[in-house]
This record gives C-alpha cells, sequence and structure tokens, in this order.
C-alpha cells in the first residue's frame, strides 16, 4: 500500500495565493497517522470567504505566512508518494500560487483528484465533496481545511478497498489534467 497525503485549502479571496488555512492527513498503509490543520496569514488583509470557512484577518493576523509554514509542510508530505485532494486543480494552484509568491521550490508530487476518483470508482454525480461523503458515509465539517482533508483521505482510502491503485500512467510528478470547480 502507498503511502500518500491529503490536502485541503481554504482561502482568504480569489487570489490562489491567499491560502489561510491547510489541512493535511497523511496515510500509511490504508492507517490515517497524522492529520494536521494550520492558520496560514495570507499576503494581504482582504478576505471574501469568510462566509464559507469562518476564517477572518483577526484569527490570521499572527498565523505564519506559508513562507513560514513551508519546512513545516514539506516534513509533512517528504514520504508521500502522491497529494490526493477534492478538486486536485484548486488546491495544486493553491500549492503552486503560494509556493510562487513566496519564491519557494514547489513539490513534485504527483496529484490525484478525489473528484475524478469517485466518478471512475462509484460514478456518484454530483461529485462536491459533501455529495461524495454523504455516498460514502464519511463524516464531514464542510471548508474546515482538516475534516476536509481527512474525507478525501478516507475517500481514497475506500477507493484502494474497491480495489482502485494509482496507476503508473497517472500525470507524472507535478503534473495533473485539468480539474472542474469546486
Amino acid at each position: 500500500m502507498s503511502t500518500f497525503a491529503a490536502i485541503d485549502f481554504e482561502t482568504a479571496n480569489f487570489s490562489p495565493d491567499s491560502a489561510c488555512a491547510i489541512g493535511l492527513v497523511v496515510v500509511k498503509s490504508s492507517r490515517i497517522v497524522q492529520r494536521e490543520h494550520y492558520l496560514i496569514r495570507p499576503p494581504d488583509r482582504q478576505f471574501v470567504f469568510t462566509y464559507l470557512h469562518g476564517i477572518a484577518w483577526d484569527d490570521v493576523r499572527d498565523a505564519p505566512t506559508f513562507a513560514e509554514l513551508w519546512p513545516v509542510l514539506q516534513e509533512v508530505i517528504a514520504d508521500a508518494d502522491f497529494l490526493a485532494a477534492h478538486n486536485a486543480s484548486f488546491d495544486r494552484s493553491v500549492l503552486y500560487s503560494c509556493c510562487e509568491t513566496h519564491r519557494l521550490p514547489r513539490p513534485d508530487h504527483p496529484f490525484v483528484c478525489t473528484v475524478r476518483l469517485a466518478r471512475a470508482v462509484w460514478s456518484v454525480y454530483p461529485t462536491k465533496l459533501p455529495d461524495v461523503c454523504r455516498h460514502l458515509m464519511i463524516p464531514l465539517k464542510h471548508h474546515q481545511a482538516d475534516s476536509d482533508a481527512e474525507a478525501c483521505a478516507r475517500i481514497v482510502m475506500a477507493a484502494q478497498k474497491s480495489g482502485w491503485q494509482r496507476q503508473v500512467n497517472d500525470p507524472p510528478r507535478g503534473h495533473q489534467r485539468p480539474g472542474l470547480k469546486r
């Protein structure tokens, strides 16, 4: 069995480098072995999505920037064979944009999209995270980064239990076919 990390970002606004929270869940041999949640101080104070995730500037004003948090995040995902995210194109773009803004090397992990996975393995439609979680009876506090990341990890684990394996011909590390918007 592979080791992977499920990742979920919450953003402050429409800018992809405005990460204000991250959830990470590490799975080894089909067991969750680590669950992390961090608040992140984005580059500017504009918050548009507080109504979704409940995070405002006052919550993150003293939080580390992405650059300050990056060494910790790198350590968490270091042994992962791949990163999983629900609508991977969104979380990948946030990760890469944050790395670019802070002039950091971006990770070269391949991404697995659990939207695509849920459609391929169980033909789940619609495929928003709450829909997939309901189908698989996975508890979820939607838009809470650690809960979303854990749900994503559990989707991958359920797919693996159903016989899914990441294929050798999946996109190479750091690349992913375009996904759908959340």
